[in-house]
């Protein structure tokens, strides 16, 4: 007979509960591998599937509530982790999001252990990957962090096999399948029995291979093919940029100041790297790139010079009969933000396609007004173009759009730049389009609609900021396009129901 405690712990658990030397060691080593797996330009894919073992272990062998308690400060130390590693800086905004993205991360031990104890054996497997995918969900939902941190897909782009199941469940359906090991291997744990356990183990080990096997079939036979578009991304001379740099530097009174009373050397700065900008798009163009792209906020322009700005770039893509995509940061006298983010396509014609003003300010650090977030389509010879900038590539909603092309500039930092157009590729396999992301300092990337690069290109380590690829015309429909985020809305419910039947269980027990 398997009897249950008031505190929600079997007569099994009380027998193998382990020393507290030894909680504290699961908690010690959970934590460290938890810091190795954030999403972070440090990370180990394999610790990824190592630390939810070892912290549900933990909450499992102790009192749910103080054990939800260290399990908090457990990913509050891994949050804090990822914004040191990424040199992200700390401000009251993110150290609440810290702490509330800490706490969502830590429901799904919390509910795990409440639960493990009134649920059928299958039930009870099921609720931590579960609650593990609905909360990465609501952090989608719910806060202005996206996936940029508590995503465990973040950490598999290099595993491209398994990084195809995104296509079908969104980036969840990989945060689910690493739980659901951990749920697994712990039931194996408790039971110390493989005949107790197997039919556990078993089930999990073979839909895991069965995911891996399909996305392996689907790189191997199924690979984008048939024609394709040279496409450029170019940023300016970097000499041009730190010249411009030491301009903004010399500013006083903060953007209010700079609009009113610019440094008399601050427009010749920004119209040189202008230049510098419209002389590679030229250059490119002339080699045979068919679509070109600036970064996010490439070009720097007061207000009042808006309109040259954008007509030279009209005049670049007319004269190159090329696509042309700018991003620009317009200082503008408008309180509080003084200024616009946005990206333009321009046509071969010279017409503007679209404007388009980024929809997700980075959080404490970016104060202007966001977009609409409709994110902007266009029918072209080369396929179906869309635009987003950075930061909104970290929301799946926004970016799951019909497309065959999302053009993604982007402005990040020596830190950050390599794993956040990492991130990048996830959207492109989830909705089934090729993405180009140019960074003005970071790394550049081309990934097709499977996530393999196609070029890439690290701004600290070449001397012409220039990343040119070969990009299929055609995407492709995945089931994530047709049923958008219907696995993360069903695991949400599947944990309404867990809990409604581990309440009603405790309530037959008490009686």
């Amino acid at each position: 007979m398997n009897t249950t405690s008031p505190d929600g712990r079997t007569g099994r658990d009380r027998a193998r509960t382990p020393s507290a030397r030894t909680r504290w060691t699961l908690l010690a080593l959970g934590t460290a591998a938890h810091l190795l797996a954030v999403g972070g330009r440090w990370d180990i894919a394999a610790a990824a599937w190592i630390f939810p073992v070892l912290l549900l272990r933990f909450a499992r062998t102790g009192r749910p509530w103080a054990g939800a308690l260290w399990l908090w400060l457990a990913n509050t130390g891994a949050a804090v982790f990822w914004v040191a590693e990424s040199a992200l800086g700390f401000n009251p905004v993110v150290l609440a999001g810290v702490a509330g993205l800490a706490a969502l991360l830590t429901l799904p031990y919390l509910l795990d252990r409440l639960l493990i104890g009134r649920l059928r054996p299958w039930a009870a497997l099921l609720t931590f990957p579960a609650a593990m995918a609905g909360a990465e969900f609501l952090i989608t939902l719910l806060s202005p962090f996206g996936t940029v941190y508590g995503s465990l897909a973040a950490t598999q782009t290099g595993v491209l096999p398994l990084l195809q199941l995104v296509s079908v469940t969104g980036s969840y359906g990989i945060g689910f399948l690493l739980a659901w090991c951990a749920s697994a291997l712990n039931h194996l744990w408790e039971s110390a029995s493989w005949a107790a356990a197997r039919r556990a183990v078993v089930t999990c080990a073979a839909v895991l291979l069965a995911v891996v096997l399909a996305g392996g079939a689907r790189l191997a036979l199924a690979p984008p093919d048939g024609p394709t578009v040279r496409i450029a991304g170019v940023s300016a001379d970097a000499a041009l940029v730190r010249a411009q740099k030491a301009q903004y530097a010399q500013v006083t009174g903060g953007p209010a100041g700079l609009v009113a009373h610019p440094p008399q050397g601050l427009r010749p700065a920004l119209r040189a790297v202008l230049d510098s900008l419209l002389t590679a798009t030229r250059r490119e163009a002339a080699a045979g790139a068919k679509i070109v792209v600036w970064p996010e906020e490439a070009a720097r322009v007061l207000a009042q010079d808006e309109s040259a700005a954008v007509e030279a770039a009209r005049e670049a893509a007319r004269g190159s009969r090329i696509y042309l995509e700018i991003g620009l940061r317009i200082h503008t006298a408008h309180a509080p933000d003084h200024g616009r983010n946005e990206a333009l396509l321009i046509d071969p014609r010279g017409t503007v396609r679209w404007t388009y003003q980024k929809a997700h300010p980075i959080p404490g650090s970016e104060t202007y007004t966001p977009g609409d977030g409709r994110v902007p389509t266009v029918t072209t010879p080369y396929g179906r173009i869309a635009n987003a900038l950075c930061y909104d590539a970290d929301f799946p909603g926004l970016m799951r759009v019909p497309a065959d092309l999302m053009l993604v500039p982007s402005h990040d930092w020596p830190e950050f730049g390599r794993v956040h157009t990492r991130k990048a590729a996830v959207r492109a396999v989830e909705s089934g389009y090729a993405l180009f992301r140019q960074d003005a300092e970071g790394v550049s990337a081309a990934f097709d609609n499977q996530g393999r690069t196609l070029a890439a290109t690290d701004y600290f380590t070449t001397d012409r900021q220039v990343t040119v690829a070969y990009v299929p015309l055609h995407g492709t429909t995945t089931v994530y396009d047709r049923i958008g985020d219907a696995f993360a809305w069903l695991c949400l419910a599947g944990v309404g129901a867990l809990l409604a039947a581990g309440t009603v269980a405790r309530r037959r027990r008490s009686a």
